[in-house]
Formats: structure tokens, sequence, C-alpha cells
């Protein structure tokens, strides 16, 4: 679940190809590979000068892939609350097909969106550099089905966010999830959840593998991040982050109901307490 950032990843891509038939991977995918010598029953053998040059393709595009994920252009459509939110949800901009948007649901039944007719090739940069895995139902604007997913890799502010800083994020009352809701938080540099004392990351309705959150007397839920747990919070309601190491959070709504989809209900942003 922590996938290669250097020039090895071309060897754990040699691996793969080799262990699976050569029909397994799409004929856009394995032709790059073979274009740097990375095909079916032969030898990946590069010489000083490729491994140079794999060497740095593979800086660059960790750093452009990071570029797209952490920092969507305004232009590509994923933020969900306009730009004024640093809450990003390409999903629902460009569809799991990165080409058409999910259609919108009305009282009148189902309204298809157009399509440009052209790959949104950001976005889906965006996705398959923070995720493992895809399917229809996280794009689709049907209420109780599948699940839903907010991005936020910043603080209200827009500045990255810091793990050895105390930020905290209000979720207002009746959050919309008919299953249960979630707050984790990753590390953005091994895309994979931070690993921390506290081990399970994360904040939620459910009470395993940790306490769920509690919500205060008004209905909202305050969920805190930082290194140490602030007194007075309940171990539910902190997510530990570790000084040396950026993050990122993702808010995920499983069975999400209609206040998601049609924004009246938003979560906060998160904020920087101290």
């Amino acid at each position: 679940m922590v996938p290669p950032a250097d020039a090895t990843y071309f060897d754990f891509a040699n691996e793969l190809v080799q262990d699976q038939p050569a029909e397994a991977l799409d004929p856009e995918i394995s032709g790059p590979l073979a274009a740097v010598g990375i095909v079916k029953g032969e030898p990946f053998e590069p010489d000083e000068r490729m491994r140079g040059i794999l060497t740095e393709a593979a800086a660059v595009g960790n750093a452009t892939a990071r570029t797209l994920a952490c920092r969507p252009r305004p232009s590509e459509g994923a933020h969900y609350y306009g730009t004024s939110s640093q809450w990003v949800n390409g999903l629902l901009a460009a569809g799991y097909d990165f080409m058409t948007p999910p259609a919108d649901i009305t009282d009148s039944g189902v309204q298809p969106r157009p399509t440009s007719g052209a790959r949104k090739l950001n976005l889906r940069s965006w996705w398959w550099y923070l995720a493992v895995g895809i399917s229809p139902t996280f794009a689709t604007r049907l209420t109780g089905v599948g699940s839903q997913y907010l991005f936020s890799f910043a603080d209200q502010d827009g500045r990255p966010l810091d793990g050895g800083r105390n930020y905290r994020l209000v979720l207002p009352p009746d959050i919309p999830a008919a299953r249960f809701w979630s707050v984790t938080v990753y590390d953005n540099q091994t895309r994979s959840m931070l690993d921390t004392p506290q081990r399970y990351p994360r904040a939620g309705s459910q009470a395993y593998p940790g306490p769920a959150a509690t919500a205060d007397p008004d209905g909202t839920t305050t969920v805190h991040f930082g290194p140490e747990r602030p007194d007075g919070v309940p171990e539910g309601n902190w997510v530990q982050t570790l000084p040396d190491r950026g993050w990122f959070a993702v808010l995920r709504l499983y069975s999400p109901l209609g206040p998601f989809f049609d924004k009246t209900w938003r979560p906060g942003e998160i904020e920087a307490a101290g």
C-alpha cells in the first residue's frame, strides 16, 4: 500500500508485468512500459544511462502527480464548495471514467450531464496518485448508495497541514451518512495512513477500532488533530499527527444522504488551533 516514489518504481512495475499474463494490462499502459524496456518475457536491464533517465523521470513524475493531487487547479472543478473551500472531490466533477460527470438526480428523474469527449487527465492523476481502486458508486449522486469522499490538503487559509501544529474540524449536526462516517489522516509523502502511536488515525461514528466521536450538546462534532490530545477532548474526537510529517484528511460518508449532494450540509474547514 506504499508504492515506491523513486526509480525502484520501474523495477516494481517490471515485477508486475512478468508476474501477470501479457493481456492483464491495458495496451495503453503496457505500451509506455515497453518503451522503457519493460516487456513481458524479456529481462529489464537498464544501463547506467537509462537508469539515470528513469531516476529523473521518477522524481519529476512524482512531483507532478503530487502537485496535481494536492493543489488541483480551480478550473478543474474539483473544489466541491467552490474555490473558497479546501474540500476537494474530483470524481463528482469528472465521473469514474474521468470523462463524463455523473448524472443529476432530480424529482423529474435522471438528468445526464454532457461530456466534452476528452479525458480529464489531471483529475485522473489526482485520483490514482491518492487511491488504489475505483467504482461507479464513488461517482454517483444517488442518495443512500455507495460512498462519497472529500479531501482536504490545507487549512482554511490554504496552508499545508503541519503535523506539529494543532487543528480542529467542526462538522455540523446531522452528518449526512446513513451507515457511518469517518475522518482519516494520511501521510502526504506515502499517501498511506499516518503511522502514529495511536495506530488508527481516524475519528468517526463507529466505535471500532477506536472510540466513536462524541457530539457536542448543540449537535456539532469537533475533530481535533495534533501531536497530543488537548485537555478535555474525548479520545474518539482526536486524531494524532507527527511533528515531522505533513498530512491530509479524507472525510468519508457511507450511504450519503441528500444534504451532501444539495450542499445544504457542509463541513467546516480545517482550522489551525495554535
